[in-house]
């Protein structure tokens, strides 16, 4: 019976957690996919395959692909730096790892314009050398990766710290060599924190804006994300074409969420086969 008088406790929290996720995430996403498509499909197609909004969708993945992959060689060799060694600065590695998430992206941008700006002492040789790193490319690419430094090796070192080194030391006192270890011991225990923070990094990378907004030079058609695309015709008053390409980044991001769940899911069934 007091158990019974007890359920109005767990049926507020769960109706106020429900309140808030349709007010703060489902209601926007509404409004955006009903403005998108509020002229007619025509006109939204039109938005979504522009020349611009197309440069600026090829940008984004440029920038996340180079993120995520340079991020996972990173993310992989700080992990196993850190977890496997004892050597002097590993509280500063550790702590230098976490700087992007206490940084922030406006300040990470103005950074990097510091650096290889017009008032940096490496101007004059990028120049004679004819490199362009911000209002360029290389420049969004650089501060996604900076923005998103953190993700890989956050999700694999307390994996690594988990599992001991035990497996591993005695594959190597049998006589087995790095990379077999690793393909063989390490991996098959790191794979779904390594899908799992390889998600999360993409999607911070797709929709990154302070950074990327700093160093683009909003050049359109050249250095405009998509993120950057959509404020643009913002500003504008391109309504229309605003939400529409909006979807378009809305849409991926429910991909990316529905990947992660997929992932958490498989992660978890095969923790509970390996309990039995």
């Amino acid at each position: 019976m007091h158990n019974k008088n007890n359920l109005w406790l767990p049926r507020l929290l769960i109706a106020l957690s429900f309140a808030f996720v349709l007010l703060m995430l489902a209601a926007p996403l509404s409004v955006v996919l009903a403005e998108a498509f509020s002229s007619g499909w025509e006109l939204y197609l039109k938005a979504v395959t522009d020349h611009y909004a197309l440069r600026a969708a090829q940008l984004t993945v440029i920038a996340t692909l180079s993120s995520v992959l340079l991020n996972v060689a990173f993310g992989l060799t700080a992990a196993w730096a850190v977890t496997r060694f004892s050597f002097r600065g590993k509280g500063l590695l550790t702590t230098l790892i976490d700087i992007p998430f206490a940084v922030s992206p406006v300040i990470a941008g103005l950074v990097f314009i510091l650096l290889f700006g017009r008032l940096s002492p490496l101007h004059s040789f990028l120049d004679a050398y004819n490199l362009r790193i911000v209002f360029a490319v290389p420049g969004i690419v650089l501060v996604t990766i900076f923005v998103t430094l953190p993700f890989v090796a956050r999700e694999i070192i307390p994996v690594l710290e988990a599992r001991g080194t035990d497996e591993e030391q005695a594959a190597a006192l049998m006589g087995a060599g790095f990379f077999r270890i690793f393909r063989r011991i390490t991996f098959p225990h790191i794979r779904w924190a390594l899908l799992y923070s390889l998600i999360l990094c993409a999607a911070r990378a797709m929709g990154e804006f302070g950074a990327v907004s700093v160093v683009s030079g909003h050049l359109r058609g050249k250095t405009n994300t998509l993120p950057l695309h959509v404020e643009i015709l913002y500003s504008e008053y391109q309504f229309t074409a605003a939400f529409a390409v909006s979807s378009v980044l809305a849409a991926a991001a429910i991909a990316i969420l529905v990947a992660r769940n997929i992932v958490e899911l498989a992660a978890r069934k095969e923790k509970k086969s390996n309990v039995r």
